[in-house]
């Protein structure tokens, strides 16, 4: 039986994952963490599309190791010179147009400065966002909780995972769907739901997995409706 969404439900979710795996501390941000911690976590967020984080930290790494570090130097960059130090990530052509798109707009709209754009409400902040060139809603939301340091709560496919398969009950099967089971559910609070997003994509990646789940070491086997003697999709 689907189980309602929620805030003792979602905290119990949220309290066994950081017993079990102590707290994660999304967003890693390793380089000039001040001034350059919102152009890192955003570049991250695109360069992380469609593959794994790993590959993504390299190619910040050699952004950071060729001077091609923050929208402005982005921005003026040869196009070439971009996509051979993001190489890494895969998909680099299609990346490189990103990055620039994103640049071009905190450069030309926003003086260089991400704090003006990250200034916006909310709505007006994710709205800007989708209009820029490969921000879907997961990549903005990923922007406005880790970089704007606004509750926005993220969206992804470990969390429709971990939510479906324990059997949370949805109204629909849209991002936004799945977005209001959190948002309507706990406080706005950054550091909770950066916290939990990240909880849930880890679970997802090393126990709930998308084939041979680990359920026998699950913390959260006995909220969960799915068993690994089930089809499990």
């Amino acid at each position: 039986m689907p189980k309602n969404p929620t805030a003792k439900l979602l905290t119990e979710i949220y309290e066994r994952l950081v017993k079990q795996n102590g707290l994660r501390n999304w967003w890693p941000v390793k380089h000039n963490a001040g001034a350059n911690a919102g152009f890192e976590i955003t570049a991250g967020a695109i360069l992380v599309q469609n593959t794994s984080w790993r590959n993504a930290s390299r190619a910040l790494e050699n952004l950071n190791s060729a001077g091609i570090w923050g929208y402005r130097a982005i921005h003026e960059c040869a196009v070439d010179d971009l996509v051979e130090a993001i190489r890494s990530s895969g998909y680099y052509n299609t990346k490189s147009k990103k990055l620039k798109a994103f640049a071009q707009v905190v450069v030309e709209d926003f003086n260089g400065n991400d704090s003006e754009l990250f200034a916006l409400s909310i709505p007006e902040l994710r709205e800007r966002l989708l209009g820029i060139y490969g921000i879907g809603e997961e990549t903005s939301d990923d922007i406005i909780l880790y970089a704007a340091k606004k509750p926005s709560f993220v969206v992804d496919a470990y969390t429709r995972r971990v939510v479906d398969r324990i059997g949370i009950k949805i109204d629909g099967n849209r991002y936004s769907d799945y977005q209001e089971i959190f948002e309507a559910n706990l406080k706005p609070d950054v550091e909770l739901w950066g916290e939990l997003h990240a909880q849930l994509d880890g679970h997802a990646a090393r126990v709930c997995t998308k084939r041979d789940p680990r359920c026998g070491e699950c913390v959260l086997v006995d909220l969960c409706d799915t068993r690994a003697s089930r089809h499990l999709g």
